[in-house]
């Protein structure tokens, strides 16, 4: 009878000790998932900006990771640098703005490239010749397995003269580095040796 009496006692505490368990893991679960979708409610929050209309009334932003829209960013950079770089007025203090411009955005090597054109005269014929030129990019293709950043660019040069329009097939690549965000850099890259690949007349037309 006290042998019988034992086992039962027995039984008992193997039972308490299992519904402790059992007990336990469930808290420690139930805690878990709170602190979970804790931190997710804090993290969702954490997105929402509110920005103030004019003193008036309050408005709900919501913000995203950055590097989500590094991509269309770099490939905004690289179409911008080209537009100020490839498109020239027969005017000087037009074609040095351009150019001041363009310098923010890229290294020296931009600079070496304009430096070399103006020593053969070219600038100073599109000044004479009273020639336009502008250009239309095509594409941008970016690289964004490896740092930096490799890019190429595909577009056409259209050179407007009083004779006639040539229009030129112009291939370029570059390196994309992470840079300061500034005024003159919204993006925040600068363009790293930047070459011409290919520069030729695809098209004559006479006026």
């Amino acid at each position: 009878m006290e042998f019988k009496t034992l086992r039962n006692i027995e039984n008992s505490f193997r039972q308490l000790r299992l519904y402790a368990i059992v007990y336990s893991v469930l808290v420690s679960g139930t805690a878990g998932y709170a602190v979970w979708k804790s931190y997710q409610f804090a993290d969702a929050q954490r997105q929402k900006i509110y920005v103030l209309d004019e003193g008036k009334s309050l408005m709900l932003a919501l913000s995203q990771d950055a590097s989500i829209n590094r991509p269309v960013e770099a490939r905004e950079h690289v179409r911008r640098f080209h537009e100020l770089f490839f498109t020239l007025a027969p005017d000087k203090n037009a074609i040095e703005s351009n150019m001041k411009r363009a310098f923010d955005m890229a290294d020296q090597s931009a600079f070496d490239y304009y430096k070399d054109l103006a020593e053969k005269g070219y600038y100073n014929r599109i000044i004479s010749g009273n020639v336009q030129q502008r250009i239309e990019v095509d594409s941008v293709v970016c690289h964004f397995d490896r740092y930096p950043y490799s890019a190429r660019t595909y577009a056409r040069q259209i050179i407007i003269r009083s004779s006639n329009v040539t229009m030129r097939s112009l291939v370029t690549s570059c390196f994309l580095v992470n840079s300061v965000r500034s005024d003159a850099n919204p993006q925040g890259f600068n363009i790293e040796r930047f070459t011409v690949q290919e520069n030729k007349d695809i098209q004559i037309v006479d006026r």
